[in-house]
């Protein structure tokens, strides 16, 4: 599976925190990157994943994380982003965004939408492994 994106706007961290340590056994032994200041506040919340930095999202992260989308290289994002603020680096955000759109790319941008990413999530993957062991039977 390619990597798992997660962003969080500065407001948001601490529920990108929970909602992580909540379904840590979904995330685990899967690859996750974070832009830098996400990547420090989840290493600092003794999240205990492995997590790939890319820079901070005013820093160029989100062009990167887009760049690792159009590369096939990432396959979810969760970005709980404070829709409220715009900031001088805004049209990156978008672009990102619109990415995910074009690349067919699941994207969450809150915690109930990020629970039913997983939850269909866990159902496709369950789906193919059934699908996968009925071939090998015929």
């Amino acid at each position: 599976m390619s990597k798992i994106a997660v962003i969080a706007h500065d407001n948001f961290k601490p529920n990108l925190l929970e909602f992580l340590k909540g379904k840590k056994s979904w995330f685990f032994g899967r690859e996750i990157v974070a832009t830098g200041r996400t990547a420090e506040f989840l290493e600092a919340g003794d999240l205990n994943l492995p997590l790939l930095h890319v820079n901070k999202g005013s820093d160029g992260g989100y062009l990167q994380i887009t760049e690792m989308i159009k590369n096939g290289e990432v396959g979810i994002v969760f970005f709980f982003r404070d829709a409220t603020i715009v900031q001088p680096f805004h049209e990156d955000i978008s672009k990102l965004l619109n990415t995910c759109d074009l690349e067919n790319i699941p994207l969450s941008t809150n915690q109930a939408g990020a629970e039913l990413l997983i939850i269909g999530k866990i159902r496709m993957e369950a789906s193919e492994k059934a699908q996968s062991k009925l071939n090998s039977n015929q």
